[in-house]
């Protein structure tokens, strides 16, 4: 029998007591927990990358040029989400660069940006996602922070084994 799981949503399922990190680093990349304080700096690096977003990330999101109101809204629901553990939200820095905003990854329930349309998704763990300015990944920051994802979630989530990497440039 088919079924259709595509306005399901697979909740994250991370051990009692579970601590997401607040720090992670890999090479001169430093993530920690995006917050309302990085609104000013994300709101400027989402703008002006837009259509690099739109392209290495996939999805729709940004529709449109954000206002600071709304990404202030955005970022306050990923700090509460985070809190929850329901999904996390880094922001990551270069620390190369006196700590230049590089752009932000994303830890998802399976089903809440990637549909399951297929019944194999269902049996990954996480739906990771990243984005970079463009100044971030004309550095090569964009391959990176996705091989700093690939430590990170090993040591920091470790109750997330089979990761789906929903990004439409995934780096080889």
């Amino acid at each position: 029998m088919d079924y259709d799981y595509r306005d399901f949503i697979k909740r994250l399922a991370v051990p009692a007591g579970f601590q997401p990190p607040t720090r992670l680093q890999h090479e001169t990349l430093l993530a920690t927990p995006l917050k309302r304080e990085h609104v000013r700096e994300d709101l400027a690096a989402v703008n002006a990358s837009r259509d690099l977003i739109h392209q290495t990330r996939g999805g729709s999101w940004p529709e449109e040029e954000l206002t600071e109101e709304f990404n202030l809204l955005d970022l306050a629901w990923h700090e509460r989400e985070f809190r929850d553990l329901d999904s996390f939200a880094y922001v990551v820095h270069d620390l190369a660069r006196d700590g230049a905003y590089v752009g932000c990854f994303y830890l998802y329930p399976m089903g809440s940006r990637t549909p399951l349309v297929k019944p194999d998704l269902a049996a990954y763990d996480v739906d990771v996602s990243w984005w970079v300015s463009g100044d971030a990944y004309a550095r090569g920051h964009y391959e990176r922070l996705y091989r700093g994802l690939l430590d990170w979630l090993a040591t920091g989530f470790p109750c997330f084994p089979k990761p789906y990497f929903s990004n439409r440039e995934i780096p080889q």
